[in-house]
This record gives C-alpha cells, sequence and structure tokens, in this order.
C-alpha cells in the first residue's frame, strides 16, 4: 500500500510504502480486542441475568416452602385451595427456569431442578397428609353392630384383604383430585378427550403393554413405571417427567422434558427448550409427527411455540465430555420414523 506525503516547500510528494502485513496484523489486532470487549460485556450481562435469575428463584421457592409449610391440616376446603395455589405457583417458577436455561451454567441448572423436584415432592406429602385418600372399609348398617364380637372385626378383616387384591393396588396409587390419568393396566387401550385432561396434570404409571391416547393440553404430564407401551399426546403446556420406562414409544409436545432411569424408548419430541436425560440408555429421539383434529386450538391453549423445535437439543447430566457425544441418546434415522400412528379404539 502507498500513502502520498506533500511537501509544501518543493510541490514534490513522497510515497510511503507500509507493508501490507502490517496492515493485516494491525486490523488483526483491532478485530481481537473488540472480540473481547464483546466477550466481556456478554460475560456481564450472563452474570447479571444469573443474579437476577437467583434472587427471583430463591424469593419464589421460599414462598411456596412457606405455603406448603402453612397449609391447613384440619380445614379440608382450605387446604384444597392453598395447594392448587401451590401447584400453580410450582408450574409457574418451573417455567422461570425453562426460560432462563440459555444463560444458566450447567451447575445452576442442575440445582434448580433439584429445588423444583424437591418443591413437587413436598407438595405431594403434604396432599397426602391434608387430603389422605378414603380408606376402603365396611360399614355395619346398624350401630349396634360396631359393639359386636372380635370374630365379626376378624372376619371383616379377612373380607378387606381378599378385597384389597383387587383394588389394593388402584387405592394406593389413587391420582388426587387435582390429577387425571390411568394407573396398574396391562394389555389395555386407554383414552382420554380434551375436556377430562384439559390443564390439568396427568399421570400415567405402572402400566404394560398399552397404548395410551390423551387429547388436548395437559398442564403436566408425568410417566412412570412404563413399560412396551405407546403414549400418544397433545401439546403440554409445561413439562414431561418420565422416570422408570423402558421398551416405549412416547411422543408429545412440551415446554421442557426430563427424562430419568429410563432404557429403550423411542421419543418423538417437540420442545422448546432442551431435553435432560439422566441415568438412561439407549433413548432415541425424532421430531413430533403425531396430529389429530383439534390440535392446532391445543397448542394455542398450551401457549406452545409451533416454530420453535428442539427436539434434537438433548443434555446428558451423566455425559460431561463437551467434545464428545453421548453414548447414551441418539437420533432415530429418517428412513424408519414413525409419522403414521396406529390409533386404536377403546372397547366399551
Amino acid at each position: 500500500m502507498e500513502v502520498g506525503a506533500g511537501n509544501g516547500d518543493t510541490g514534490l510528494s513522497d510515497t510511503v510504502k507500509i507493508p501490507e502485513r502490517l496492515l493485516r496484523r494491525d486490523q488483526a489486532r483491532l478485530e481481537e480486542a473488540e472480540r473481547r470487549k464483546d466477550a466481556k460485556e456478554s460475560q456481564t450481562v450472563s452474570e447479571e441475568k444469573s443474579d437476577f435469575f437467583s434472587a427471583t428463584f430463591n424469593s419464589e421457592k421460599a414462598a411456596i416452602e412457606h405455603l406448603i409449610n402453612t397449609c391447613p391440616g384440619t380445614d379440608r376446603d382450605a387446604a384444597c385451595k392453598t395447594l392448587e395455589e401451590v401447584t400453580h405457583k410450582i408450574q409457574q417458577l418451573q417455567k422461570f427456569l425453562n426460560d432462563s436455561m440459555m444463560f444458566l451454567t450447567s451447575y445452576e441448572l442442575r440445582q434448580a431442578q433439584a429445588s423444583v423436584q424437591k418443591l413437587q415432592s413436598s407438595l405431594a406429602e403434604k396432599r397426602d397428609v391434608a387430603l389422605p385418600k378414603k380408606k376402603f372399609a365396611f360399614r355395619s348398617r346398624q350401630a349396634g353392630a360396631a359393639k359386636n364380637t372380635e370374630t365379626t372385626q376378624s372376619t371383616a378383616a379377612t373380607e378387606k384383604s381378599k378385597s384389597d387384591s383387587v383394588v389394593g393396588s388402584v387405592l394406593e396409587a389413587a391420582i388426587s383430585a387435582d390429577m387425571c390419568g390411568f394407573s396398574n393396566a396391562d394389555s389395555k387401550v386407554l383414552t382420554k378427550k380434551a375436556d377430562e385432561i384439559q390443564q390439568r396434570d396427568v399421570l400415567l404409571s405402572h402400566l404394560t403393554n398399552c397404548k395410551v391416547t390423551l387429547y388436548g393440553s395437559p398442564s403436566t404430564l408425568h410417566i412412570k413405571n412404563v413399560r412396551n407401551c405407546q403414549i400418544l399426546c397433545g401439546p403440554v403446556s409445561s413439562s414431561v417427567f418420565v422416570d422408570q420406562c423402558s421398551g416405549c414409544t412416547l411422543s408429545f409436545p412440551c415446554q421442557q422434558l426430563r427424562t430419568h432411569n429410563t432404557t429403550d424408548t423411542k421419543i418423538y419430541l417437540h420442545v422448546t427448550s432442551r431435553a435432560i436425560i439422566e441415568d438412561c440408555q439407549n433413548v432415541a429421539f425424532a421430531p413430533f409427527t403425531w396430529t389429530y383434529p383439534g390440535m392446532d386450538d391445543d397448542f394455542i391453549v398450551s401457549g406452545l411455540d409451533r416454530e420453535r423445535n428442539n427436539w434434537s437439543q438433548v443434555d446428558d447430566f451423566n455425559w460431561l465430555a463437551a467434545n464428545t457425544p453421548s453414548p447414551n441418546w441418539s437420533v432415530i434415522p429418517e428412513a424408519v420414523r414413525t409419522d403414521a400412528w396406529e390409533i386404536a379404539v377403546p372397547s366399551e
């Protein structure tokens, strides 16, 4: 490169030559300085966001814990109202966490998820205490029958034990008043319509060789202890929790997916944050393909963004090697993906 310099006395002009390598070096220096400046500003913003998240999350967590600890133990109606408020606040806290995941570290994310899980466990324990399930029992028609001999009581206990073999497991796994779903079924076709599950928590537990179809938009979906099942579900407003699942095919849209202790399972997924797996093996993912009449309306109810799908963005909490893919999950090849779902009709 040549730069001209004027000479006022002589009118002559000298040409100064600057080597191109010096120009490139200077340009690189300026770009590196700009990059470091941007990185520093980005780090500052992330730290500020992280601080805001921690303060807000801990404040909301403390408020929820206070509600759980002060839940009335004798007034069933007041307890039900308080627990409904707690459920709503936990859902809001989970959504806040989902929206903040992009600037949280893995450690912060893990700690926050553990806190939400602990709150949900505390809620379930408080619900069992404040809203106990009705026990199966025999009652005599006359008050005097209660004063009969112990032989009568022993007979009733024996009959109850026999009845428990049929309904005991159902009573133990009974779904609380604000939840719906299916439990303890084998080789069944199970279906719920939109008006049955709309914005409610849904629990599917202890199912084997079943085909489950859920229409509508649940608030959350819990899948636990499920074997060799096909489960199709409409848009879930917040989170799907999968635990101890094997040999299944699952299909659903959601805001967040958390999967534990699951093996040999295919998941057709639409997720607006990032899927998380932990203690899982041979879990395969593909984009959500199931459709049904009215799904567009259910997406509106759920509030999910149909244009945002991170189905292949999976975080494995058991795999810390950043530059090596986790061996615990994979993408289902396009050639073998399912797009024609078999919907079984329940028998009368």
